[in-house]
């Protein structure tokens, strides 16, 4: 757990409620070991380049985290939203593809995988130091980050898409982390170097 508090001290500083801190930390231990290691997009065609290579899918998350906090620590978009909102939401952010290829790893993308997380943080709630609300609104925002995109390969319709303010704004920052015209600088270790 001190080698993840070390791993994610920034993002850990972005929530406002230190209890918060460690119900994250508490997930991203559940987390696959594939997640701190894969790429974001294994084709290069989704995500910018530095969400690409060893470790892209981590960078992509703490890409879509940070850029949710810049927004609402601008009061005309923070003020729309409480501080417990704020936090699950940047929760949320960071683990929203914990489980991307699955859960043991497949070798592709699973479409359904924002189900896939969200059940595992309903299903693991108590475990995890989430009230019933908390990992109701966890996995609400989760589940719709895919925004337009609810359909699968095949056609059928597997996703719902965003509804309230909330599942909006993690689809927007989850999107905004995908432009390949919007990059953040990342060192060595996977911290964003602003």
């Amino acid at each position: 757990m001190e080698e993840l508090e070390e791993m994610f001290m920034d993002e850990l500083n972005y929530l406002k409620n230190d209890s918060y801190a460690d119900i994250l930390l508490n997930i991203l231990n559940m987390l696959p070991e594939y997640w701190f290691d894969v790429e974001a997009s294994s084709t290069g065609k989704y995500h910018p380049q530095y969400a690409l290579g060893k470790g892209g899918l981590l960078r992509h998350s703490k890409a879509a985290m940070r850029i949710g906090f810049e927004l609402l620590s601008n009061p005309v978009i923070g003020s729309k939203y409480t501080e417990r909102e704020h936090d699950l939401m940047l929760m949320a952010l960071l683990v929203h593809d914990g489980l991307k290829s699955g859960n043991p790893k497949e070798k592709y993308t699973r479409f359904d995988h924002p189900i896939l997380m969200a059940n595992l943080i309903i299903d693991n709630k108590k475990d995890l130091g989430l009230t019933d609300s908390d990992a109701k609104f966890m996995a609400d925002v989760i589940k719709t980050h895919m925004g337009a995109w609810t359909k699968d390969y095949d056609g059928n319709e597997v996703l719902e898409p965003p509804k309230t303010k909330y599942q909006n704004f993690v689809h927007m920052c989850d999107f905004l982390a995908s432009r390949k015209c919007l990059l953040v600088p990342f060192d060595e270790d996977n911290k964003i170097n602003v």
